[in-house]
């Protein structure tokens, strides 16, 4: 099923594809490349492609930013007065955090005005543990507008410090973990667990862990299992592509690349034990390689050149 958005900013246009096309150079032409060579070679490719798209643009883009920053300070003052009116009700905060998402989310897509694509939209409003991965400041907007209402976020204790989104962060009621000791982190993921199945609430996180400098897929920590095996909450992928060309990571330079969003079917975690958790985690993370294009693949799906003599190897 797929679903483009009722917003005006939204298009009725296919993703167009990023993979990599080949050189035209003839197989037993091809010299004999290490793994090592070729993921230098496609970090390289990932990084510097399209980067000169003139200053125009580049003016455009900054436009963009700046506007998204200073509509992003208005509507974080008002839904911050409302989280202070709601400090004694911590689930009507937690509500408010997520319309303040949906709100704001939304508007920063359209202010940016990338064309967007999203499937599987019938998935996005079970109550479950939605991941993401994780590749350019876009994908945090795109969450906020797209997970449901009751949805509360886990991040690092050190988001507080984030102009901004931290304080609002906290101020809404979502989970912070202390990552500093595994001691620390654990009971901090049994304090999530408690306070999402007494208020009936759904998760988003992101399994990464941390932001991929390319937008290739990385490996994914077992927290987000963690989780599930306790609350026995279905896991929900929602499968984020061109972001990491739209916004790269450290860039200010926006471009108008077309996005998607793919929830894929909830995975059951009823039957899910401790002494799996490896595997769990490799299916899921090998679930989203098989839905990211190729230049979203870890290094490690990427299939190499090969020649003659080579034959066809949390």
């Amino acid at each position: 099923m797929e679903n483009t958005g009722s917003g005006a900013f939204m298009r009725n246009r296919r993703l167009e594809s990023f993979l990599n096309t080949s050189s035209g150079q003839r197989v037993e032409e091809s010299p004999k490349v290490s793994v090592k060579d070729e993921s230098e070679r496609r970090l390289r490719t990932d990084k510097f492609a399209d980067d000169d798209d003139g200053w125009f643009l580049m003016i455009i883009s900054w436009i963009r930013i700046i506007i998204c920053f200073v509509s992003m300070m208005v509507t974080t003052f008002i839904w911050a007065l409302i989280m202070f009116v709601l400090i004694p009700w911590p689930y009507e905060r937690i509500r408010q955090g997520n319309i303040y998402g949906h709100v704001t989310g939304r508007m920063l897509m359209w202010i940016l005005g990338n064309p967007i694509k999203i499937e599987g939209s019938e998935y996005s409003n079970k109550r479950a543990i939605y991941i993401s991965n994780h590749a350019s400041p876009i994908d945090i907007f795109l969450i906020m507008w797209l997970t449901p209402t009751g949805t509360v976020g886990i991040a690092k204790k050190e988001i507080i410090w984030y102009p901004l989104f931290g304080q609002l962060y906290v101020l809404a009621n979502h989970l912070r973990i202390d990552r500093s000791n595994p001691t620390a982190a654990i009971e901090s993921m049994k304090e999530a667990v408690r306070a999402v199945l007494k208020n009936n609430l759904s998760l988003i996180i992101f399994p990464e862990g941390t932001r991929s400098k390319n937008g290739r897929l990385l490996p994914f920590k077992k927290g987000f299992v963690h989780l599930a095996i306790q609350s026995r909450l279905p896991i929900v992928p929602m499968v984020l592509t061109g972001t990491h060309r739209a916004w790269r990571k450290g860039s200010l330079h926006v471009r108008p690349a077309p996005l998607s969003v793919k929830y894929l079917p909830p995975i059951s975690t009823e039957n899910w034990t401790v002494d799996k958790i490896d595997d769990y985690v490799k299916m899921v993370h090998n679930l989203y390689a098989q839905h990211l294009p190729q230049t979203q693949k870890p290094l490690a799906e990427v299939p190499l050149v090969k020649t003659m003599a080579e034959g066809s190897s949390l």
